[in-house]
């Protein structure tokens, strides 16, 4: 038996995790642009202008509780979950220390462990999600100095892959993408000189824009892509060609 087809393929309930700053507010913006009900996840201060917000902190389970329970009532069951919010904590290998890696694991892969679980009890009711988890091209090809974000960027395929095994049978997508180097406020604080260097590497000869970040996330959200489950998504300019 197919699953039924849900009659609203717009106006889905959205989260969007560390969706206040470069590209997780791009995304918020882009899928309320294409008619849906989204929120957004901060750990501090207001959220973006236009935009519903909610504090969250992807490390704690029961701020994760608390925060889909606002939406909920707002907005209801999270029907489409971006997962982005993420830290970074660069040092070589030699240098790294175990607080260092763990932290990193716990906010990038732990936390989208937790928010996926706490997702999937709504779209399991629904019989219909989308999960779009937003790793690294460093995820698959590694970054010196990252280890632990390049690890924490690599789990998610398998999260995902997981997870589209364990619920494809219920109409529920995961789904993952992998940036490459995109023009945010972090690398436009890079010099000069680091800037040219990477832009060097990529076929494109440019940086992403956020919004061609948030385009693909759009379509993985959409009736469009119900057929894409388990898939690497890489918006990286062909950095990562070959990985």
């Amino acid at each position: 038996m197919t699953a039924p087809v849900p009659d609203t393929p717009a106006g889905r309930s959205v989260l969007v995790t560390g969706g206040n700053r470069g590209i997780g507010l791009a995304i918020a913006r882009a899928l309320a642009e294409a008619g849906h009900r989204v929120t957004v996840t901060h750990r501090s201060g207001e959220p973006p202008e236009g935009l519903a917000g909610v504090l969250c902190d992807v490390t704690d389970p029961a701020s994760i509780d608390t925060a889909f329970g606002e939406v909920e009532k707002s907005q209801g069951p999270i029907e489409v979950l971006v997962s982005n919010a993420g830290i970074t904590d660069d040092t070589l290998l030699l240098r790294m220390s175990d607080d260092a890696f763990t932290r990193v694991l716990d906010a990038n892969l732990t936390g989208s462990y937790r928010v996926a679980k706490r997702a999937a009890t709504g779209m399991l009711r629904k019989r219909w999600g989308r999960m779009i988890f937003i790793s690294s091209v460093v995820g698959l090809s590694g970054g010196a100095g990252q280890a632990n974000y390049s690890s924490s960027k690599a789990g998610l395929v398998g999260l995902a892959r997981s997870v589209a095994r364990e619920l494809g049978s219920r109409n529920i997508t995961a789904n993952v993408i992998a940036p490459g180097f995109v023009d945010t406020d972090m690398t436009r604080a890079l010099p000069e000189p680091r800037r040219a260097q990477i832009i060097a590497q990529v076929p494109l000869r440019r940086y992403a824009d956020p919004s061609e970040i948030a385009s693909a996330v759009v379509f993985l959200a959409s009736e469009g892509a119900g057929y894409i489950t388990g898939a690497v998504l890489p918006v990286d300019g062909g950095l990562g060609m070959g990985h």
